[in-house]
């Protein structure tokens, strides 16, 4: 470690002063342009390490780093100029094919060795270039060999531009051998979209694919391809970019998507860890602000970075071997680019870096006869739960692949662990189970949903770890059989036929669909039901005060007020102690008399009736214990009355056109139907009870009853005289948002909604568990009461109904009692005027005198409303009068 530390030290004194030792060495100074900062870096520590490799040595390395843009051919020329000007002794760089042409002319020209370590698809035996990065040619052929290894018979190769569809060229050869290999461009219209191109791939139904991409878009590929459901254990994949293990895979090891990539750099060797912990601290040196814990992983090592380094080490044991073995003079000198003056030591350099072997942290570096490089090897890695793992190794210059990759790597993986793996799952758009989000901002991917169902699938991929991403299923239909062809529709299809892995929604497990896939257990319980308007309320009636009373009751109270009348009347006459003396003063009195004539007995049971009383009380034993039995009988009855009478003015009483299954199936006036095509009309389809089978008779001889959508069925029971047939879920849903409507009667079965896989899945068991696990913790719960009573409307017929509990009676509600008190008053009235006029009948009858002067007297005294003393008329003449009297009573 030591080693490393001098050398970082060394780094900060490349301008300053040098020590007596150095000085008197040979200089090489040699130049660096680079459009990357860590190879500038890189290019630095390799040159200052093999100084130091060999300290006895007369010959030292001084590196000039340029840092110049990728696109920047002028500046990448002015520079090379510049370091020409001071003598350089070789000029590595630029990775960019942008410049490197005009650069490699220059150094033809003034036979400078220019050394390269990008990838370069127009390589040719030039006179003063040495290229480190393998031929191209040579890496097409490793894919090659991969692909034939593994016995791919459909290859897709997705690449994004045309130096990547280069570097797997040999692999377009594969046609001529029965194999089929198709192309497929990642092309995209917004920046950094790549899924729509990823979707049409995907709906091809392709399995194998050669990645080769870029690494500026290597991570987006790889997110998308997940996004889009392809990081599956069904898909499988060559990356053929060299640097993609400097990405985090940690995201698709957990998928079971076989995933096979290729390295020449190992990041656990020791050399590699030193200079990966040897740029970190360079870094360090230069930016104060970057923190000790932020460290530079070797795994995060490019290729090319490592290739510098090589590149370095190639050229100072080049030069050593020159000077001090061979004892050969090499002195740079400078140069101009608008002369035609050339250095004649270059060439020299150039040819023995070709016949140069060395070890370095990419293998060994080697050349063959036309300067390309050659039998260097490459470690064949797959991507596993625990990590990259090495399952081969390829030879260049053998073209041998010795590979120890297992038959199936998903086997490698738990059957039922979901951690990180990715699923499509279809939806359809069904309120509440999978809606659009409401929202005024474009949206894309999974956020573009929301809902029951897209909830319970969030919260089961926060509960296994997997992945998601929804697909919507175009139709709407949830699945049916169609025997006539033997095939499915809708989701159960889709996900039979693998382009989708989960299938949730309003989907109702039935033994038919158990046949064609598999279920979790039901994360929701429900039952069919019957939704129809909410029964109107009753119309009071003007004599709804009766209604307490059943008529038999009401006849059977009259009864008894007169049966009890005429027994009181009897117990009286019989009751020695109701007969009592008129005059008390008289103690022997002529006569004695009852108060209960019939008259009196009526009264004074109508009195107690009424819980008013009277002036009569009874006197004998007897009567006293029948007006104690009658006394109870009316505080019973009253307080019955009174009870139910509160009931029936404040309480609607609802009217329904039918209360059940079999009241809808007996009548003609109302219509009813179900979706076409679901679980329910299949209930009734296959069901054995006779009034369901006659439901069915009724929906198959009126097709156009049925309905495609829920939707649609609610419309019809809105605004038509129409009854639909559905799951109760749904109609708790509904009835919340619309508050005229309601479900009719119980359930008439019992099922559940559950999630679809396909058949023999080995993720069955692990989604039930979390299924019961969100059920006992009370999520699912939760989800229901947020999308039913909460969101999009929910709670509104609640509030309503909670706000007309206490309700004013209206006059409809008491217009009888008014009634029955008017009608009364005016018979009464009636009543004086004949209860009078028979009284002045039977008076004017006796003293034989005329009627209407009698009557218009009294209509006389009648109208004198404020004298209130009645004079008595005599029978003889005035004698028996007494006048002072009458006077006293007037006054």
């Amino acid at each position: 470690m030591s080693f490393i530390i001098s050398v970082v030290l060394s780094s900060l004194f490349i301008n300053g002063c040098k020590s007596e030792s150095v000085q008197q060495k040979q200089i090489y100074k040699i130049g660096g342009i680079f459009s990357n900062v860590d190879h500038g870096i890189a290019f630095e520590i390799a040159a200052f390490s093999a100084n130091n490799k060999y300290p006895w040595s007369e010959i030292e390395l001084v590196p000039s780093t340029h840092n110049v843009k990728y696109h920047d051919a002028l500046k990448a020329y002015s520079t090379t100029c510049d370091l020409l000007r001071d003598g350089l002794a070789g000029l590595f760089g630029p990775s960019s094919d942008f410049s490197s042409t005009y650069i490699q002319s220059i150094c033809d020209a003034k036979e400078i060795p220019h050394i390269e370590t990008h990838c370069n698809f127009n390589i040719k035996r030039n006179d003063s270039l040495v290229n480190l990065h393998p031929h191209p040619k040579s890496l097409s052929n490793l894919f090659l060999d991969i692909v034939e290894a593994y016995g791919w018979q459909k290859i897709v190769i997705m690449y994004d531009n045309d130096d990547s569809l280069l570097g797997v060229r040999t692999l377009l050869g594969l046609n001529k051998k029965e194999k089929i290999v198709v192309i497929k461009q990642l092309e995209t219209q917004d920046s950094g979209n790549f899924r729509p191109a990823l979707t049409t791939i995907k709906a091809t139904g392709n399995t194998e694919f050669v990645l080769a991409c870029s690494m500026d878009i290597m991570e987006d590929v790889l997110k998308q391809l997940q996004q889009v459901g392809m990081m599956t254990d069904i898909y499988s994949y060559i990356i053929t970019n060299l640097d993609v293990q400097t990405l985090d895979l940690s995201p698709y090891q957990y998928a079971g998507t076989n995933i096979t990539l290729a390295r020449i750099i190992d990041p656990e060797d020791t050399e590699v860890m030193q200079l990966a912990e040897s740029i970190y601290k360079f870094r360090k040196t230069r930016d104060a602000s970057i923190e000790d814990e932020v460290l530079f992983p070797s795994w995060k090592m490019r290729y090319e970075t490592a290739l510098i380094a090589d590149a370095v080490q190639l050229f100072y044991e080049t030069l050593y071997d020159l000077t001090i073995d061979k004892k050969k003079s090499i002195t740079a000198i400078p140069l101009s680019c608008h002369e035609d003056s050339s250095w004649n030591e270059g060439y020299t350099i150039t040819n023995s870096m070709k016949t140069k072997t060395v070890k370095g942290l990419t293998g060994l570096v080697k050349f063959d006869i036309e300067g390309f490089r050659t039998d260097f090897n490459v470690d064949i890695m797959e991507l596993s739960q625990g990590g990259l793992i090495n399952v081969g190794q390829w030879n260049s210059l053998r073209r041998s692949l010795n590979t120890y990759r297992p038959e199936k790597i998903s086997t490698r993986i738990g059957a039922d662990d979901l951690f990180n793996r990715t699923f499509t799952v279809i939806i359809t758009i069904s309120q509440p189970y999978g809606m659009l989000t409401e929202t005024t901002t474009q949206l894309v991917g999974n956020d573009r949903f929301e809902g029951f169902c897209i909830d319970v699938i969030r919260e089961l991929s926060s509960i296994l770890g997997f992945n998601y991403t929804f697909v919507i299923q175009d139709d709407g239909a949830n699945g049916v059989f169609n025997p006539t062809t033997g095939q499915w529709n809708g989701m159960i299809r889709e996900v039979m036929e693998g382009r989708a892995d989960l299938a949730i929604t309003d989907l109702t497990v039935t033994s038919e669909r158990e046949t064609a896939v598999d279920f979790t257990m039901p994360f929701m319980n429900l039952g069919i039901s019957i939704l129809y308007k909410k029964p109107e309320p009753v119309p009071p009636s003007l004599f709804m005060f009766v209604s307490p009373f059943s008529a038999m009751v009401w006849i059977m109270l009259g009864v008894s007020y007169f049966i009890v009348s005429i027994c009181i009347f009897i117990m009286g006459r019989l009751a020695p102690a109701e007969w009592q003396n008129p005059y008390p003063c008289v103690e022997e009195p002529e006569f004695l008399v009852n108060q209960f004539s019939i008259r009196n007995a009526l009264w004074f049971t109508m009195g107690a009736l009424m819980q008013q009383g009277s002036e009569l009380a009874p006197i004998s034993i007897s009567t006293r214990a029948a007006s104690g039995v009658w006394w109870l009988f009316v505080l019973i009855m009253v307080s019955s009355y009174t009870a139910n009478l509160a009931a029936f003015l404040t309480v609607e009483t609802l009217m329904t056109s039918f209360k059940d299954i079999e009241e809808l199936a007996s009548q003609n006036e109302i219509k009813f139907g179900a979706k076409k095509g679901g679980a329910t009309a299949n209930y009734f389809r296959d069901s054995n009870l006779s009034i369901y089978q006659k439901v069915w008779s009724y929906m198959v001889h009126h097709p156009e009853l049925m309905v495609d959508t829920n939707e649609e069925g609610v419309r019809r029971v809105e605004n038509e005289n129409y009854a639909f047939l559905m799951e109760s879920t749904t109609i708790e849903y509904v009835t919340e948002r619309h508050c005229s409507l309601a479900q009719v009667g119980g359930l008439l079965d019992d099922k559940g909604y559950a999630i679809a896989m396909k058949k023999e899945s080995p993720y069955r068991n692990g989604l039930s568990k979390a299924v019961l696990q969100m059920q006992e913790r009370g999520i699912l719960t939760g989800l229901k009461i947020k999308w039913w009573k909460e969101k999009r409307g929910g709670g509104n017929c609640a509030a309503k109904s909670e706000g007309s509990e206490a309700t004013p009676l209206d006059l409809q509600n008491v217009g009888g009692v008014f009634l029955v008190l008017t009608i009364g008053t005016i018979l009464g009235i009636f009543g004086s005027f004949a209860e009078l006029a028979w009284h002045i009948h039977q008076k004017c009858k006796k003293e034989r005198k005329p009627f209407k002067e009698k009557f218009l007297n009294e209509m006389r005294f009648f109208l004198k409303f404020k004298q209130q003393v009645k004079e008595v008329e005599a029978e003889s003449s005035s004698e028996n009068s007494n006048p002072a009297a009458l006077d006293i009573l007037r006054k």
